[in-house]
């Protein structure tokens, strides 16, 4: 009988996070989606543990059993923020489909690279939408028209480089060859750009 109280609590759970997700998202300004989305699964979260504190039929959950539901709906609601609003908000891939779809289907293979560079970067305000989350989370800071990391940033950078040169896959399939580039996306890169700031 447990087990069936915590499938129906749990169903609540989900009901309860896509409604809170939805009054957030429509009703509430959002600085950044992924960040939105976990919040929300955090008070869903709250929520729930006080409707299976009062209401009878799911009074059945001993302390200890609640913190475990508890903690279960956090996983549940990041699993949520990162799988569904953030890939929809971020992805490529899914632009790529709806793009797809817009054009009639079909886009020749040649001009995809300017489907990416003058369509997509415009259209999802990719460069105002990344500043913003790196801003948000103190990543980088804006100093006299200059991006500039901070320290927070310089640390997750060095992690990400290690992690992007010693962990990612050295034969991943690019079109119709397997290839390294992405493992060292910079090595063609000879500096000197006239963009530097200091």
């Amino acid at each position: 009988m447990k087990y069936l109280k915590f499938f129906v609590a749990t169903m609540l759970f989900g009901v309860l996070l896509l409604l809170t997700y939805w009054a957030h998202v429509s009703f509430l300004k959002v600085n950044v989606v992924f960040y939105a989305a976990m919040l929300d699964g955090a008070l869903a979260t709250l929520l729930m543990l006080f409707v299976v504190s009062s209401i009878k039929w799911l009074k059945v959950f001993t302390v200890f059993e609640k913190l475990q539901l508890g903690l279960f709906w956090l996983l549940l609601g990041y699993a949520y923020a990162i799988s569904i609003p953030t890939v929809i908000d971020r992805s490529l891939s899914f632009y790529t489909l709806e793009k797809l779809q817009q054009r009639g289907g079909g886009i020749l293979l040649d001009r995809m690279p300017e489907v990416f560079t003058q369509e997509y970067m415009k259209e999802h305000h990719l460069v105002d939408i990344r500043m913003t989350e790196q801003m948000e989370v103190g990543t980088v800071v804006v100093r006299d028209g200059c991006v500039q990391l901070t320290p927070w940033g310089n640390s997750m950078a060095t992690a990400s480089r290690f992690y992007r040169l010693h962990f990612l896959p050295t034969r991943r399939l690019l079109m119709d060859t397997y290839s390294a580039a992405l493992v060292d996306p910079f090595q063609g890169d000879q500096g000197g750009k006239d963009y530097v700031c200091h």
